[in-house]
């Protein structure tokens, strides 16, 4: 019978799988979506778009009796067949990550977060998590590719490069602001996950607006026809982006808290303290800039897209290459 650090081995293996065949179903929706897109939405799409644009009405030329026509026929709502069955496996997946998380716990007697491999299975854990969860709330299914891929990468490089056998904690560790302060900074991720995703659709979506507004004969993907607005997109990365922030303030305070704890000051400009602190300014001037600057748009979405560039860099390069006192990749 195997140990149970060889069962969540195992375990893990699974769920990656999963999560590819979900990646795969997920793509397979995004096909189906471009098939869905008719002549007569992309009219419906050109007409909001100008009227969105605050285009004059002097300028604006009436719109011919065929296409108000064909822009008045309501199209069946598509089924999206495809996107239930990669949420079904990404639940699936979600459950074989959480059996390998709890296992691995057990065997290690602690939480398994102490290491770049731990951090890494349960990062991606609650980012699936948070996914799984909004998506009760708002339908993001469209952001399917995005999240399982990410997932797919992150503990697939994790499990071949960055896996240990279960030791220890380093005295450092041994305090109960690992559980906060790790588990919290994880939390954090997975919605700053969500908001880069949905900047990313942003940027191909307001390129599509654009060019419908300058009635070009292929404005892009399709499937971006079956996604909201530009603006709404926005939005919601905003107010994900929100709420990831206000839990990476408290991963900063709980982390200054715990290094008075363990080495009796509150900030060292440790390395890993420096880039957790450029990761809390960077979207702290998205946040700003975009409130009161009216920074709205493309500036906004890259703004985002910095910000979760520079958290995996946080997570992958800084625990990799930089030493220092957060060193805790737990490769030799």
């Amino acid at each position: 019978m195997p140990d149970l650090d060889s069962l969540s081995i195992l375990f893990i293996w699974t769920a990656i799988a999963i999560y590819a065949a979900a990646f795969v179903a997920y793509a397979f929706d995004l096909a189906r979506r471009s098939e869905v897109s008719s002549d007569a939405r992309l009219v419906r799409e050109r007409e909001s778009v100008l009227v969105g644009a605050e285009a004059s009405s002097a300028e604006a030329a009436p719109a011919s009796t065929d296409a108000a026509d064909a822009a008045s026929e309501e199209p069946a709502k598509p089924r999206y067949v495809m996107a239930r069955i990669g949420t079904a496996l990404t639940v699936l997946g979600f459950l074989f990550q959480l059996a390998a998380t709890v296992t691995r716990g057990i065997a290690a007697e602690r939480v398994p977060w102490a290491n770049l491999y731990e951090f890494a299975m349960t990062g991606t854990l609650l980012v699936v998590l948070v996914y799984l969860v909004v998506n009760t709330r708002i339908d993001l299914r469209f952001l399917g590719t995005f999240i399982t891929g990410l997932v797919v990468v992150l503990m697939g490089a994790a499990a071949i490069s960055f896996y240990v056998g279960v030791v220890p904690l380093m005295d450092p560790l041994k305090s109960v602001w690992l559980v906060i302060h790790v588990f919290v900074a994880s939390l954090a991720t997975a919605f700053f996950a969500l908001a880069c995703a949905l900047s990313v659709l942003q940027l191909m979506q307001s390129r599509r607006e654009r060019r419908l507004v300058e009635a070009a004969e292929k404005p892009g993907p399709k499937f971006l026809g079956t996604l909201p607005n530009a603006d709404r997109l926005e939005g919601m990365a905003f107010r994900f982006a929100i709420v990831g922030f206000i839990f990476w303030t408290f991963t900063l305070i709980a982390g200054a808290v715990w290094a008075q704890d363990a080495w009796g000051r509150y900030w060292g400009f440790d390395v890993k303290e420096t880039w957790t602190f450029i990761v809390w300014v960077l979207y702290a001037g998205y946040i700003h800039a975009r409130a009161t600057r009216g920074w709205r748009g493309n500036p906004s979405a890259w703004l985002s897209i910095v910000g979760f560039t520079a958290v995996i860099f946080n997570f992958t390069i800084v625990n990799v290459f930089f030493k220092g006192l957060h060193a805790y990749s737990g490769l030799s």
